[in-house]
């Protein structure tokens, strides 16, 4: 077999150096998505005051895909965006709004807002839900914070 062309090189060199090139980093470390245990636990990451990203999964192939996607962009925004894994329906109270063929799905709080409501100790959170098609890598979370002007990052 010939040498490999400029374009196969470049790749090849692309692969070696790059952090994120197929959808998955060389090396994640240490898991950054939590896994759900409690309504309680979940909302101490809201008051944390950063953004939190949950996804609620079932169990089946795209779920391990995913999996590997959210490690990916968890690692890349530690610590600022808090990334959270929900199985439903073994915690049905926490998803009980979503009917069975909408999994998986993923939604982002972010932006609290105190005091806004009847009770000043009730604190209200923006809700975003990412489309099931929209790109959920690194790269896709880091234009739907920006497209939805949500802090990813602590301010300078």
């Amino acid at each position: 077999m010939g040498e490999p062309s400029l374009f196969d090189q470049m790749i090849s060199h692309l692969r070696a150096t790059s952090k994120y090139y197929t959808g998955y980093p060389k090396d994640l470390g240490p898991s950054r998505v939590i896994h759900f245990t409690s309504e309680r636990e979940f909302v101490q990451l809201l008051h944390e005051g950063h953004p939190v990203v949950v996804a609620f999964t079932l169990r089946c192939n795209l779920t391990k895909h995913l999996d590997g996607v959210l490690e990916e962009a968890a690692a890349e925004f530690y610590p600022h965006v808090k990334f959270m894994r929900v199985e439903c329906p073994k915690y049905p109270g926490f998803c009980i709004t979503r009917q069975r063929k909408e999994y998986p799905f993923i939604e982002i709080f972010h932006s609290p807002q105190q005091g806004r409501v009847a009770d000043a100790n009730i604190t209200k959170y923006s809700v975003k839900v990412v489309p099931f098609n929209y790109d959920t890598s690194a790269y896709g979370f880091r234009e739907f914070f920006k497209r939805h002007g949500i802090q990813s990052s602590s301010p300078q």
